[in-house]
This record gives structure tokens, C-alpha cells and sequence, in this order.
């Protein structure tokens, strides 16, 4: 089984900029939770993209940051898709005074985090979440 992380771009003027890092990192957290990387995508795209894809995939017609899809067969493995919109990103940082790249690197550990098993449907679970997300972010390269 390959073992990839990859950046695609749809509908959006954004470029990641610290690939190699990110990458080691994403790669580091799934380790730590005692998993193995199969493929995993993340696509940063605009918020109409990801409308689109949360309205014909999930039935939901909300603006949301992320959706990510389990495409894994083997509960050994992590793989799946996390659509991530740029535009939630850059006005979340804002209500929530983060840097551009500490809300994005939320959001990309908190898809894969949700491909690791983790839930956020109830306040107690919310709670880890926002935990195991504080955790792995501190351990992300400078």
C-alpha cells in the first residue's frame, strides 16, 4: 500500500507553502495514535466549492471549514479526501485571533483526527478533540 499525503487546489488563489514540514507532521500525529498512512488528500478549495460538495455528498446547504471522507478499507491504515475552504480559514483566524497557519494546521489535524476515529457530535467529544488538537499542534515544526 502506498503511503502519500497530497495538496490539491480547487477554486482558490492559495498555495501551501511549507509542504515538506506539514507533510513530516501529518505523518508523525497518525503515528502517535498507533496508525499507519495509506493516502491521504487535502483539498483547499473556495467556500462555493466546498457548499457544493457539503450539499451533494452530505445533503447539508451550510457553509462549513472542513469535510473529510473515510476512503480507508483496511483499519490499519488511515487514507481518505479532507476538503478544507480557505475562505473559513482566513475568517476564523480572524474571530478567533489565530495566524492564518495555526487555524489552518487546526483544521488539518482536526480532519485527520476524524479519519482516526475521533468525534465531535457531543461536547464531552469536542472536548478531546480540542485537546488532541492543542497536543499535536505543538509538536508541529517551526
Amino acid at each position: 500500500m502506498t503511503s502519500s499525503i497530497h495538496f490539491f487546489y480547487e477554486d482558490v488563489d492559495f498555495h501551501f507553502t511549507t509542504i515538506r514540514k506539514s507533510k513530516a507532521w501529518i505523518r508523525d500525529v497518525i503515528k502517535a495514535e498507533n496508525k499507519r498512512l495509506g493516502e491521504l488528500n487535502y483539498i483547499f478549495c473556495s467556500d462555493g466549492f466546498l457548499a457544493s460538495v457539503n450539499l451533494q455528498y452530505l445533503h447539508h446547504n451550510t457553509l462549513t471549514d472542513i469535510i473529510t471522507f473515510d476512503t480507508s478499507e483496511d483499519i490499519r491504515f488511515i487514507e481518505g479526501e479532507i476538503f478544507i475552504s480557505i475562505d473559513r480559514i482566513t475568517e476564523n483566524a480572524l474571530k478567533f485571533k489565530a495566524s492564518f497557519y495555526d487555524e489552518l494546521h487546526r483544521v488539518m489535524v482536526h480532519g485527520v483526527l476524524h479519519l482516526l476515529g475521533y468525534s465531535d457530535k457531543t461536547s464531552q467529544q469536542k472536548k478531546i478533540m480540542r485537546k488532541k488538537e492543542d497536543a499535536y499542534l505543538s509538536l508541529r515544526p517551526v
